[in-house]
């Protein structure tokens, strides 16, 4: 067995002292310029993002299904990859507001991204 060490830089990190759930960190985009995600047509989750309903689409058309896949892909993200290709930063900052997010989700999120608290904020 041969040692190999390895640096690695991610796009996006877990935030450690927030959960989505217990034992599972939050994973935040630095910049939400790099969430370049669909806005229109249908999109179909992964297994690892969406296992409840294997083969179930999102009509990015409709509002309740753009804030299900938004709520889904930012409590299930393990991966920056998850982030960038599924979310777009401009559709995040308009449905924040309205996202139900566990509280671990939310606080990671509006401390990386003073703008989504400023949008939740006008909200009210």
């Amino acid at each position: 067995m041969y040692a190999v060490f390895m640096a690695t830089v991610r796009a996006a990190t877990p935030r450690a002292r927030y959960q989505s759930r217990p034992g599972r960190g939050v994973m935040v985009a630095p910049s939400l310029a790099d969430l370049q995600g669909p806005t229109e047509g249908t999109v179909e989750l992964p297994l690892w993002l969406f296992w409840s309903c294997p083969g179930h689409t999102f009509d990015l058309g409709d509002r309740d299904m753009r804030l299900w896949l938004y709520q889904t892909v930012l409590r299930e993200a393990g991966r920056p990859e998850d982030l960038t290709a599924y979310l777009d930063g401009d559709t995040l900052i308009a449905l924040w507001p309205d996202l139900c997010l566990p509280k671990g989700v939310r606080q990671a999120w509006e401390d990386a991204h003073p703008l989504l608290r400023a949008a939740a904020a006008a909200a009210i």
